[in-house]
């Protein structure tokens, strides 16, 4: 062993230094030597906890020097972002310097708080004790643990690897491992955070994209050379541009298409200074008599990124801020009913059908009196699933404590990936309701494929075809979402996303013999990488 070649001094640097990378790891690693005679307890001990010490005095002072000018920084954004400062901001207000010590505890917390503290802090001293204090229950406890126990884990990986580096490592790996996991187990939250990620192993709604459109690959390769190009879809609908609806379209001049006595109301705030738009705005409020609050999205964009609630004058300069595109504000329709309608029109056929309907449930959470918002949702069976989309838009809200009862809503855009539940909305479709939409639908030249986002008060208007208001229209790429139904298998959701496929392909197809030319494939990459490239920007803006 390397540390047991060196005198005292270097094997404290050493272990000092090895603490600023990993400070369990490191912790445990000592333990094990420590077990081995390989180093002295007290050096063992006594390293890891000055690493420690120094370590969090270190993210004191990134707090308290460079403050909010680092947030930005890619890094320091993933594991701090930006909303969950003030939520720790407002948590080490309410819990004083005692938080300090619980950070150490507790998975996750140490480094949001304790940057969090340099922040917001102003008694360094109190906080170096605060700091000090944790760091002395917490190490020696750690370390001397395992040099007293780590025999029932050392002895299989010695029999299995044989005694050398490979053991050690393997115990090391395996302690860490079992440390994280009794310390997540040890709180109601920690538990409900552990069982989210394991039981998005069979929850498939809650897959990332990436691998549960993973089947979706042979099938569209299938597709493409039946249909004559992988662009074939961008034909499908000839007036939405560009490619249809893939990606970039405006939701503006969709709009514009669509009766307007059907549609929400809405207005297009172009880029510009603040002021400008701000202008803008207050001329149109004026002029058709709106109030807020008013719904804010930019005018490309999809899956509700970038949509607000904008409740005042200040929230909606602070949106043209962060958002210099094109938005487009629109009226907030109460509802309080949503669903997605999926139409599908063959070019040559006179009528079009309503292939599904997707009824959409915003969640609400329940006070009682006792939980923070944040605790609440952790402990709830479905919303944990979501919890760190949810939080990221509580704009400070995450510690407050509702009152018993007290309804909380987390979500206004209904979007599956922003955390409204979808069901299959068969029970809703009737024939009055798919005659409606297909008058709608038949009014807009060149749209044969895609999906209304509709809002509506009463159950039985909406099946008559009556009440409802359109919020946005979603051209080729937009899916057929009862397939999301928690309560569904997953072939069965694959089979209306593999024949919702097809048809786009056939209707592009059919198109493209009527004489509209698919897209060109470079320009449908770079079109999407650029829109991607903004997306990425007004969520960090967020």
């Amino acid at each position: 062993m390397i540390l047991a070649g060196l005198d005292a001094w270097w094997q404290v640097i050493a272990i000092c230094a090895a603490t600023f990378v990993s400070e369990d790891a490191t912790c445990i690693a000592t333990g094990l030597l420590v077990r081995a005679d390989r180093i002295h307890a007290a050096v063992g001990v006594g390293a890891c906890t000055a690493g420690i010490f120094l370590g969090d005095l270190a993210l004191w002072l990134i707090g308290r020097v460079f403050g909010r000018r680092v947030l930005p920084h890619r890094w320091i954004r993933k594991r701090l972002p930006e909303a969950r400062v003030e939520r720790l901001g407002q948590w080490f207000d309410r819990q004083g310097w005692m938080a300090v010590l619980g950070a150490r505890f507790l998975p996750g917390t140490r480094f949001p708080v304790y940057v969090a503290a340099g922040m917001v802090g102003r008694r360094a001293g109190r906080f170096a004790l605060f700091a000090l204090l944790a760091a002395l229950l917490w190490t020696p406890a750690l370390v001397l643990a395992v040099a007293a126990l780590g025999e029932v884990v050392v002895d299989p990986m010695e029999g299995f690897f044989g005694a050398g580096w490979l053991a050690f490592l393997a115990a090391a790996g395996v302690l860490l491992l079992v440390l994280h996991t009794a310390l997540r187990v040890a709180t109601p939250v920690g538990r409900a955070r552990l069982w989210a990620k394991v039981s998005r192993t069979w929850r498939w709604e809650f897959w990332p994209a990436w691998l549960f459109y993973l089947p979706l690959a042979p099938w569209i390769g299938w597709l493409a050379l039946r249909y004559w190009g992988i662009t074939t879809p961008t034909a499908a609908n000839p007036g939405i541009e560009p490619h249809g609806g893939v990606v970039g379209e405006s939701k503006s001049k969709i709009l514009s298409k669509l009766p307007q006595d059907r549609v929400v109301p809405w207005t297009l705030i172009a880029a510009g200074p603040c002021e400008h738009r701000m202008a803008s705005l207050r001329s149109t409020m004026a002029e058709r008599g709106w109030e807020y609050p008013l719904v804010f999205k930019p005018d490309a964009g999809q899956r509700g990124a970038g949509l607000r609630l904008v409740r005042d004058v200040d929230a909606a300069a602070q949106y043209f801020d962060r958002h210099p595109q094109d938005v487009l504000a629109q009226v907030y329709h109460p509802g309080p009913r949503e669903a997605g309608v999926f139409y599908t029109r063959m070019p040559a056929a006179q009528r079009g059908r309503i292939f599904s309907i997707t009824d959409k449930h915003f969640p609400i959470l329940v006070g009682d009196g006792r939980s923070t918002v944040e605790t609440l949702i952790w402990l709830h069976p479905r919303l944990r699933m979501q919890a760190e989309t949810f939080l990221a838009r509580m704009d400070g809200q995450a510690e407050r404590v509702p009152s018993a009862g007290e309804p909380v809503p987390l979500v206004i855009a209904g979007n599956h990936c922003q955390g409204t539940m979808f069901r299959d909305g068969a029970h809703l479709k009737t024939a009055a309701l798919e005659e409606s939409i297909d008058r709608i639908a038949r009014r807009f030249d060149g749209f044969f494929f895609g999906r209304f986002d509709v809002r509506y008060r009463d159950v039985d208007e909406f099946k008559a075809g009556r009440g409802f208001s359109i919020i946005e229209l979603n051209g080729v790429t937009s899916e057929s979402t009862n397939l999301y139904d928690p309560e569904w298998s997953l072939w069965r959701a694959y089979g209306v996303l593999f024949r919702q496929w097809e048809i786009l392909f056939r209707i592009g197809h059919e198109n493209r013999r009527l004489g509209h030319r698919p897209s060109a494939l470079a320009r449908v990459v770079a079109d999407a990488r650029r829109y991607y490239r903004q997306r990425s920007a007004d969520l960090t803006a967020d």
